[in-house]
Formats: structure tokens, C-alpha cells, sequence
């Protein structure tokens, strides 16, 4: 008998307590990923490649923005790549766009 006046006793407490408003937090904002590029020479020619390609395939002057669409790479492997072409001598730079030499 005891077992049933301590249910209907805790259940009556719970009955008594006012319900919480639940509050909804905002969603922090998601961090931004930035490209990680392995700095070493194989992964430097073959952006270099890339790079090279889209250029080519284009057939006319491209900005950084433009060779990392069409290269479908990130504008940081665009730039390491340019760097390698530049070196080599393979580049002509008008203003901010790029030619094959």
C-alpha cells in the first residue's frame, strides 16, 4: 500500500511543477573549410597540369577565378599551379589575365 501513495504522491508533484518553455538556440554558424594544399613538388605539377589544360582548353586570357572553375580546383592550387607555369616560362601575363606563352 505504500508503493501506490508514493506514485500517486510523485505524481502529483510532477503534475504541480510548471512546465519549462523550451527554448530553441540558433544555429552557430557553420566554419568555413579552407582547401588544404600539400605543398610539394608532385602536387605542384599536376596542378600545374591542370592549370595548363584549362588554359589551353580555353584558348584565351582567364583570370585566377575563371582557370579554378574551369580547372575545377581550388583558387589556392590555381595560384601554386600559375607559379610552376610562371617558372617554367610557359605563361604571358596581361593585366590580371593569363595566356600560354
Amino acid at each position: 500500500m505504500a508503493e501506490k501513495k508514493t506514485t500517486k504522491k510523485a505524481a502529483a508533484v510532477k503534475a504541480e511543477e510548471p512546465k519549462k518553455a523550451t527554448v530553441k538556440k540558433a544555429a552557430a554558424p557553420k566554419a568555413e573549410k579552407k582547401a588544404v594544399v600539400a605543398l610539394n613538388a608532385e602536387n605542384a605539377g599536376f596542378k600545374a597540369g591542370d592549370v595548363y589544360q584549362a588554359l589551353a582548353a580555353a584558348e584565351k586570357a582567364l583570370s585566377v577565378k575563371e582557370i579554378a572553375k574551369a580547372a575545377k580546383i581550388s583558387e589556392e592550387e590555381t595560384l601554386l599551379g600559375l607559379g610552376w607555369l610562371f617558372k617554367e616560362g610557359k605563361l604571358n601575363a596581361d593585366d590580371e589575365k593569363v595566356t600560354l606563352a
